[in-house]
């Protein structure tokens, strides 16, 4: 009897140990996070002639998240699906104006709405799509569209909309990626020539 009893704890004691180890586990796989790496390196911008106030990027709300979506075109391009285990570490309207500033930042005085500063002219980005596109299961590309207005003290001087497509490695959340960096830094580099020409005169 004495011996029944001790196998029965001794039961009881290893499903609790195994209770708490099952309690203690990740019940969520690792999340993997990206930023957009190191600036590329290229030629140096030409220079501004005026203060220029950079607004930070706007974008609606469902990309205005460390998401990181998709969108399976061959089915529904108008639903965006998010990755489950992939993020940026900031939202991808705090990735770009990073480099859209240090971009600008080469070539002329910028000023941030924060500094309270006033600047001649200003420069406003909206961040209309961010997607990773996929028109068949094995191919897909980036897509990022951003629209520009270049601001005087008190009249629009210029607005133009940039749209860059790239094409994807791999047909997963890293080529998707990999694919949006590159296209951002391309657009990136589009708005600063297009704005240092918009404020030549």
């Amino acid at each position: 009897m004495t011996r029944c009893a001790g196998r029965i704890a001794a039961l009881a004691a290893g499903l609790a140990c195994a209770a708490c180890g099952s309690a203690l586990a990740p019940s969520n796989p690792a999340v993997t996070q990206y930023d957009f790496g190191p600036a590329p390196a290229g030629g140096s911008a030409q220079s501004l002639r005026q203060s220029l106030l950079i607004y930070d990027l706007s974008a609606p709300a469902w990309l205005d998240s460390p998401y990181i979506y998709y969108r399976l075109a061959y089915e529904n391009a108008a639903r965006p699906l998010a990755y489950a285990d992939t993020r940026w570490v900031a939202s991808p309207t705090e990735l770009i104006a990073s480099r859209l500033r240090g971009r600008l930042a080469a070539s002329g005085k910028i000023v941030r709405p924060v500094d309270g500063n006033r600047a001649s002219h200003a420069l406003r980005v909206e961040l209309d799509e961010f997607t990773h596109v996929f028109d068949a299961p094995e191919k897909s590309r980036a897509v990022v569209r951003l629209r520009a207005s270049v601001l005087g003290k008190s009249a629009l001087i210029a607005q133009r909309t940039f749209s860059v497509e790239r094409q994807a490695s791999t047909p997963d959340a890293e080529g998707g990626v990999r694919a949006l960096i590159g296209a951002s830094d391309e657009a990136v580099d589009q708005i600063v020539a297009w704005t240092v020409s918009s404020l030549k005169d």
